[in-house]
């Protein structure tokens, strides 16, 4: 009977020996964060507030359009092409060099809009102001903002992107909203994405 009674009194002697240890290693580790915090607060801890775990990314603009969750960023665009500004090529100037438009442009291939209402470079780019785009209406849209142009036809994509169903958000959940733009996804020149097997799915062909 000494024995099971012994073990007992080992076993419940580790257990406090361990409680205060997490203990002492909780306290030791928050002494520099919450603890910290409120040994120099100045005023009563307010819980109803929730302060953002995330800072704004670098690299963002604040969404025009109207969303009733509140104001949300997206990515910037302009500073991700590689030969912008546009004005540096396209300008008054004579052109010297042999076969330009192939080098800067010549491996674009425009398949956006399919067979029956194929889009041309100036459905989309402004002819006077090289650095915009341009609605249908003729409104000029910064590069930045290029999701308003895309919402002229893609009006149903763009209500869902708006509303968080459509594309992927940048960071975590807590803090501001940011999400990635529409080019950051599709290629602005041939949007549709090519049909392929799921990357976790084996074809029935496949040894």
């Amino acid at each position: 009977m000494k024995k099971p009674m012994l073990r007992n009194a080992t076993t419940a002697i580790w257990a406090v020996v361990l409680v205060i240890i997490c203990m002492v290693g909780t306290a030791t580790s928050n002494e520099a964060g919450v603890t910290q915090k409120y040994k120099q607060a100045t005023g009563p801890f307010d819980d109803t507030k929730v302060h953002g775990v995330a800072v704004l990314p670098a690299h963002t603009v604040l969404v025009k359009s109207r969303y009733q969750g509140g104001r949300f960023w997206t990515e910037t665009r302009k500073d991700k092409i590689e030969r912008f500004k546009c004005s540096q090529c396209h300008n008054n100037k004579p052109v010297t060099i042999t076969n330009a438009a192939k080098i800067a442009h010549g491996t674009i291939v425009l398949n956006h809009g399919g067979n029956e209402k194929q889009l041309a470079c100036f459905t989309c780019h402004d002819r006077e102001e090289r650095d915009l785009l341009t609605t249908e209406s003729g409104e000029p849209v910064d590069l930045d903002h290029s999701y308003e142009l895309c919402g002229q036809c893609h009006f149903r994509q763009k209500k869902d992107w708006v509303g968080g169903a459509h594309g992927k958000r940048v960071g975590y959940w807590a803090g501001k909203r940011v999400v990635k733009s529409c080019t950051a996804c599709h290629n602005p020149h041939a949007p549709r994405f090519e049909k392929r097997w799921p990357a976790t799915y084996s074809s029935p062909t496949a040894k």
